[in-house]
């Protein structure tokens, strides 16, 4: 699976944002918090509010904040919300993939790396990040001999 730019920054900024809770945050804030591109973040921002994840307060004293708590909101929500679905197959969601002769059964494996995928994105939320206290699947995941070796 590739992780988007849009991806890593919005849940970057989401993190920022949860961090301070309950206070506002500026995207400035965000921005200089995490090291990431103004425009860029301004975007991801308004897609996140779009979500119905974050709101804002207009003013001088304004800024963001969750619509939830950190420990409501999971990754997978994040990710859905600048990027769209979670797994596609040439645009396609798993489910909706269809082959024939040797590939018929592949389907199988697309929707499978989906239920992966949600399990690890849905379960996990920024309060488990900000914690560093993972859900014991994911953390199980993370401790195999292999799971930090690149391939």
């Amino acid at each position: 699976m590739q992780i988007s730019a849009k991806s890593d920054y919005a849940i970057r900024a989401a993190l920022e944002i949860a961090r301070r809770e309950p206070e506002l945050v500026t995207a400035t804030e965000i921005v200089n918090g995490q090291d990431l591109p103004r425009k860029f973040v301004e975007a991801i921002l308004s897609d996140l509010r779009r979500a119905g994840l974050v709101h804002t307060q207009r003013g001088s004293a304004g800024g963001y904040a969750l619509t939830r708590p950190a420990r409501e909101v999971s990754l997978g929500a994040i990710i859905r919300a600048v990027d769209g679905p979670l797994t596609a197959v040439r645009g396609v969601r798993p489910h909706e993939t269809s082959y024939t002769g040797a590939a018929e059964h592949l389907p199988q494996l697309w929707v499978a790396l989906r239920c992966s995928l949600r399990r690890v994105l849905d379960e996990t939320t920024l309060q488990h990040i900000l914690t560093g206290r993972l859900p014991a699947g994911v953390r199980r995941l993370t401790e195999t001999d292999d799971a930090w070796l690149p391939r």
